[in-house]
């Protein structure tokens, strides 16, 4: 399956609105979010997945039924999700990552730090 940078994104902005200190995320809390609207199932799992084998995800476990059940953000994934929050981020880090050909998700979570480091120094030169 082809990664989908946005459905990435999608994953860890509902990890990080469902999540809390005492509840973890499940299927549930995707579907609510529409999720599985936007994408299908398959696609979802997959990119949940993925962000956990990229280390963005903590205590991941796909479970019988089927389901999954996530612990939190990692602090990585804390990070990469703080420098593409903002649609405007986002849309210049999928731009670079075009350009230079890579959606992995170490360009991306390269190029979104560049993006943020590159928006610091500008205000130092204001």
């Amino acid at each position: 399956m082809k990664l989908d940078p946005d459905c990435i994104r999608d994953v860890l902005l509902v990890v990080e609105s469902s999540s809390s200190f005492s509840k973890q995320v499940g299927l549930d809390d995707f579907v609510h979010a529409g999720l599985l609207k936007k994408y299908d199932f398959e696609s979802v799992m997959y990119h949940i997945r993925q962000a956990n084998y990229s280390g963005l995800l903590e205590n991941v476990k796909f479970t019988m039924g089927p389901d999954v059940i996530i612990k939190d953000l990692s602090p990585e994934g804390h990070k990469f999700l703080n420098d593409i929050r903002e649609d405007t981020n986002w849309n210049k880090t999928k731009s670079i990552a075009k350009k230079v050909g890579s959606f992995s998700l170490d360009t991306l979570k390269t190029v979104s730090s560049d993006v943020i480091s590159s928006l610091i120094n500008q205000q130092f030169h204001l």
